[in-house]
């Protein structure tokens, strides 16, 4: 069980879950109308439309689903395993996140559909690059599972059971930050349109910079 999660964990885990937050209103808000930070529902509409037999739909909703899968993939290729730790190459990933965002204001800011497969990309990347801790899974890019746990928590805390209450407020935390990014990516997109994209390219690229710079300073922590 979890008794203390280092600060780094802490501020990441809630930093990137209010960027995806962000980013994923953004998307909802615009032309596409489509998730980018999660794939239930996505495969919801995928279903409809082959029930439809509304070929565009399917098409454009399956790409974006295997862009998520690709971001995911590439998570995979380049950090390894699953666990959290320091050293590890965070930062060059969080660096193709924020150049995948980048690529992607680009091209929403033209009304071009590839803007939506390339944020759809980074927040596979993203949540597959956040997965473990001690055991405990850590996604920061969507909430259905962490909402289940947290509830299932709750619930053992009612019985008198004991419950990990570090791990509890952690997702807690990630919960409220992916809401608050939705606020302001909502409000950020009615104001400024698609150049809102541009708050979660900074927050991801300064991410990456902190990331980096610590990851440098404590060659200890290093992976070997």
């Amino acid at each position: 069980m979890i008794t203390k999660l280092p600060l780094w964990i802490l501020i990441g885990g809630a930093v990137l879950a209010f960027s995806a937050g962000c980013v994923n209103i953004i998307a909802l808000s615009g032309f596409t109308n489509l998730s980018v930070s999660h794939v239930t529902g996505n495969v919801s509409l995928f279903s409809s439309a082959i029930a439809r037999l509304d070929w565009s739909a399917i098409f454009f909703i399956g790409a974006s689903l295997l862009s998520f899968l690709a971001g995911s993939i590439l998570s995979g290729y380049l950090i390894g395993q699953r666990s959290l730790k320091l050293g590890r190459r965070y930062g060059l990933a969080l660096f193709i996140e924020a150049s995948l965002l980048f690529c992607s204001f680009l091209l929403f800011f033209q009304h071009v559909y590839w803007g939506q497969l390339l944020a759809a990309m980074a927040c596979g990347l993203q949540n597959s690059m956040v997965a473990t801790y001690s055991g405990a899974v850590i996604r920061t890019t969507h909430l259905t599972g962490l909402t289940s746990d947290m509830g299932a928590a709750i619930g053992n805390w009612l019985a008198g059971r004991p419950v990990n209450k570090m791990m509890l407020g952690f997702q807690t935390i990630i919960w409220y930050s992916f809401c608050g990014g939705g606020v302001v990516g909502a409000f950020g997109y009615f104001a400024l349109g698609y150049t809102a994209m541009l708050i979660p390219v900074g927050i991801v690229l300064t991410a990456a910079l902190l990331y980096q710079i610590t990851s440098n300073r404590l060659p200890e922590m290093r992976q070997e």
